[in-house]
């Protein structure tokens, strides 16, 4: 299958942040307005997963109606939606980051993820080589406060852990790096919207 990566160049900075969608909600948008203003990222390109090889993906939507959901969603122009993983044939994460890495070799990659995501990231294959790949930057979920420092990332890792004030700086650190970032917090999740969705049928 062919594929084309979303519009950059050498130097950009560009969040990437993955995700099933499904659907898309307010929880999505403010990571994504924090992660812009507090890394003073270029773009973040949502991507769209095929399916999450850690949840059962019965009631998945298509990756087509995700994208088109996700992009009705959508007012700012930094942020980019793409179904990379799809065109790839990649469904772990690590996968894709490496490979993104590979084709855009100059430009400056972050990855993306919310604290809750945090808690159970030691069951992601190559965990570790994710962290060692790119800098981190994780964002403080309702719930997940409190535990974030006890995960087995934060402590394996605890040496790589940089001030939130420098987040901006950030992208630019060699990894691994990584900081938990606090700010307004959102406690809409995608379960909660499909089943509000469903009940209105």
């Amino acid at each position: 299958m062919r594929f084309h990566l979303p519009p950059h160049a050498p130097g950009m900075r560009i969040g990437l942040f993955g995700g099933s969608f499904n659907p898309t909600h307010s929880g999505h948008l403010l990571v994504s307005d924090l992660a812009l203003k507090k890394l003073q990222l270029d773009r973040i390109w949502w991507l769209v997963s095929p399916g999450n090889p850690l949840k059962d993906n019965y009631s998945l939507a298509s990756v087509d109606q995700r994208m088109k959901q996700t992009q009705a969603c959508i007012r700012d122009p930094r942020i980019v939606v793409t179904d990379l993983e799809l065109r790839i044939g990649k469904r772990f994460t690590f996968d894709t980051l490496f490979f993104l890495k590979q084709h855009c070799p100059k430009v400056r990659f972050i990855w993306i993820m919310g604290a809750d995501n945090l808690l159970q990231f030691h069951h992601w294959q190559n965990w570790e080589k994710i962290v060692c790949l790119m800098p981190v930057a994780i964002f403080d979920r309702p719930g997940s406060t409190f535990k974030t420092s006890s995960t087995k990332m934060t402590q394996r890792f605890y040496r790589a852990r940089r001030p939130e004030r420098n987040s901006k700086k950030l992208v630019e650190n060699l990894p691994p790096a990584f900081t938990i970032l606090h700010g307004p917090r959102s406690d809409k999740s995608s379960t909660e919207a499909r089943m509000k969705l469903n009940n209105s049928k």
